[in-house]
């Protein structure tokens, strides 16, 4: 455990010296403020409307919800942070072993005595602290109207567990093709590549009108908009988890193949 958070501790502070992880912050929280800003005010224009609707939707199902992700305003709005995970994940990941290995200074953490799982781990813990304060920031801009509007807290709350599993998931993900990587660069199209065919997996058996089926369940996003409408399921969270502990123990293969040969 000690050697893991060693690891995670000196990559989290890689992450927070070097300018890539600061620039992504800055540009996608100013992309989702501007998001929220446009879903702030076309809640208010529709407000009188909405109100005379009897079960109409509400502050969250048109601001809090959109402004995390949903298929809703894909296309109609900037991006929210399902998307923009997408791409941010991918970059804020892929020097995490691949830049060590170019560098040559891989295969002396590991002579270091540190194992491949605490190798492993600690980089991820770091890249999953970074994410969830990412998440932490978006969350704060519903959240800094909800004493003055009726949020419902118990979908919002269910959304963002769904924000946080996908990131979890999609770090996982960007670890393991770092892992497998011998550039940066490799690695992020690996990761941008997986992740994509990930979230669009059903969309061939949606077109088909399959709508329980293999590719369905496969599909990152049947999952996460299950937790977006505020249906929270085991078989939901059990997905996420299998996914991101299968993307781990490749990494940790990867990393302790590596040390053999070393």
């Amino acid at each position: 455990m000690s050697s893991t958070l060693s690891v995670a501790r000196l990559e989290l502070r890689r992450l927070l010296v070097r300018p890539l992880a600061w620039v992504l912050a800055a540009l996608t929280l100013a992309q989702l403020a501007w998001r929220f800003m446009l879903l702030l005010g076309s809640f208010l224009d529709n407000q009188v409307k909405l109100a005379g609707l009897p079960g109409g939707p509400g502050y969250t199902d048109l601001v809090g919800i959109p402004l995390l992700g949903s298929t809703l305003t894909m296309g109609v709005l900037p991006f929210g942070l399902t998307e923009l995970a997408l791409l941010v994940v991918p970059l804020l990941t892929m020097s995490t072993l691949a830049g060590d290995r170019a560098n040559g200074t891989l295969p002396l953490l590991a002579a270091s005595g540190t194992s491949p799982a605490a190798i492993v781990l600690g980089k991820y813990l770091a890249v999953l602290l970074w994410l969830l304060g990412w998440l932490v920031l978006t969350v704060a801009m519903p959240l800094s109207l909800a004493h003055g509007t009726q949020l419902d807290w118990g979908k919002f709350a269910a959304a963002v567990l769904g924000l946080a599993l996908t990131l979890a998931a999609l770090g996982a993900i960007g670890v393991a093709c770092s892992a497998f990587a011998s550039l940066p660069a490799v690695a992020a199209t690996a990761s941008l590549t997986l992740g994509l065919a990930l979230f669009t997996a059903n969309l061939a058996a949606q077109k088909a009108g399959i709508g329980n089926g293999f590719w369905n369940w496969l599909s990152l996003s049947t999952h996460l908009e299950a937790l977006l409408r505020g249906l929270v399921s085991s078989a939901d969270l059990i997905w996420f988890v299998l996914v991101s502990v299968l993307a781990l123990t490749l990494a940790v293969r990867r990393v302790g193949a590596d040390k053999e040969r070393g």
